[in-house]
């Protein structure tokens, strides 16, 4: 299970490209990744997940501590490219409503 992540940082704007699976032997790199960019004031977010194939409770917890920090200092997280499949998880656990997954990638056509 391999997973890899792609950062492209500007300021305050933070684009993520990750690839691969999201479970409970990927999500700690992920976290200690995002987590002190997650922290930064007013920070701006996008994580693709359109090469995810698969993501368990561990990825979600993930994406849960990385919002909380992100709302704390004012900024924002969108979660974009999401196969059905993991919009299904987010609707499933209540995420789909607190956090903005559904929000199509700049130029994407809904």
């Amino acid at each position: 299970m391999n997973i890899k992540i792609e950062l492209f940082e500007n300021d305050r704007a933070i684009e993520v490209y990750v690839h691969g699976e999201i479970d409970a032997y990927t999500a700690p790199e992920l976290r200690e990744i995002l987590f002190p960019l997650s922290k930064k004031d007013e920070v701006q977010m996008v994580v693709d997940l359109t090469d995810v194939d698969y993501m368990d409770s561990t990825g979600l917890g993930v994406f849960v501590g990385i919002f909380k920090n992100i709302r704390a200092k004012s900024g924002e997280l969108r979660l974009v490219g999401l196969s059905n499949r993991l919009k299904r998880l987010f609707e499933i656990t209540g995420l789909a409503d607190i956090m903005d997954i559904n929000s199509p990638i700049e130029g994407e056509v809904e």
